[in-house]
């Protein structure tokens, strides 16, 4: 077999031996897998990197003088070397909204997508919608991408289905509105907010808005001041969650709201899916092929189409379990063997 899994190594910068220790024990992996660490911090690896080639992964202070792929996971990407390289590029978001990343971003993203075009033998998109803007807004070429939709897991539910879990973050028997992402311009949570406010003016006692996830960048009054005094205690901002908690969170959730004006994938739709949550997202190009028809489709910021979306899912039972059911379905379509298999194709047309 190709790349049998005692052969997988990986890599990272230059961090203290306890940090990354505590990072693989967090995620309860095996400290025998634990990364080779290069010399240089990450800004600096990246940079070098992306500019002048180097430092190689396949050397001897690496432990490592032969590799057969080497799998960059973003845009920071490594030399090539006499391995074939797999870049994965998410999207071109920093070229398609520039006003929504830092300077330092956008061109980390404009170096990383030069260094692929050169080096890489695949570049692997998550959707469609992603390979074809990225072939429009760099100079990725089309050949070079091979499309791998990201898998989902189908969880077990847990015994009290969650609830103990809701209450240690004080959401014990209070209906809510769910949304999962990174905070930062493009995720739009301002819309939301305000489509959530308007609908407590009009209702009060509408679900409660509740949002995680980490902080991204620019992410200063992403929700005005109106929009949050109309909340009040009805907007819950978790930040970052640990699994466990965030598969409670979807399952119990009266629905999932995805509000991004651009999105490669769209992750928390797929997710909600398969924890049997209705979804409202945008109706942009890769939140319709991540959705598969399973969803309701609002347009991207516009305050009364979402308060309308969401008030009118949240009343029409019937709609809503059709595209609980729906979305279940699809979303067991979209298994990680399915992705590992797609990636694994990838790995082995590289190394020819």
């Amino acid at each position: 077999m190709l790349f049998p899994e005692d052969r997988l190594v990986t890599f990272c910068a230059r961090h203290a031996d306890s940090e990354v220790r505590a990072v693989w024990s967090a995620r309860a992996l095996p400290s025998t897998s634990l990364p080779k660490v290069l010399p240089l911090p990450r800004p600096v690896l990246y940079q070098v990197w992306q500019v002048a080639g180097l430092p190689p992964l396949a050397f001897p202070a690496t432990g490592l003088v032969d590799l057969d792929v080497v799998h960059a996971t973003s845009v920071a990407v490594p030399p090539s070397g006499r391995y074939g390289l797999v870049v994965t590029v998410h999207d071109a978001a920093p070229e398609r909204f520039p006003e929504a990343f830092t300077a330092r971003g956008r061109r980390f993203h404009r170096l990383g997508m030069q260094a692929a075009a050169r080096r890489a033998a695949v570049v692997i998109t998550p959707s469609e919608a992603a390979a074809d803007e990225v072939v429009e807004l760099s100079p990725v070429r089309r050949e070079q991408i091979r499309v791998v939709p990201h898998g989902v897991l189908v969880p077990r539910t847990e015994e009290d289905g969650g609830r103990s879990r809701l209450a240690a973050v004080g959401l014990a028997g209070r209906e809510y509105v769910l949304w999962v992402g990174s905070l930062e311009p493009r995720k739009d949570v301002g819309t939301l907010a305000a489509a959530m406010a308007g609908l407590h003016r009009r209702r009060p006692g509408s679900p409660t808005l509740v949002l995680v996830g980490f902080p991204g960048w620019l992410n200063t009054d992403l929700i005005d001041r109106a929009a949050r005094e109309a909340l009040g205690d009805h907007l819950i901002e978790l930040g970052p969650v640990d699994e466990a908690t965030l598969s409670a969170l979807y399952r119990r959730a009266a629905l999932v709201a995805l509000p991004s004006l651009h999105e490669g994938f769209g992750m928390p739709v797929l997710e909600a899916m398969a924890h049997g949550t209705a979804v409202v997202c945008s109706d942009l190009p890769s939140l319709r092929e991540a959705s598969g028809g399973c969803a309701e489709l609002v347009p991207p910021g516009d305050v009364e189409q979402w308060s309308g979306a969401i008030a009118g899912l949240l009343e029409d039972e019937p709609t809503r379990r059709a595209r609980i059911a729906t979305g279940l379905v699809w979303a067991r379509e979209h298994s990680w063997d399915k992705a590992v298999a797609a990636t694994r194709a990838c790995y082995t047309e590289a190394a020819r």
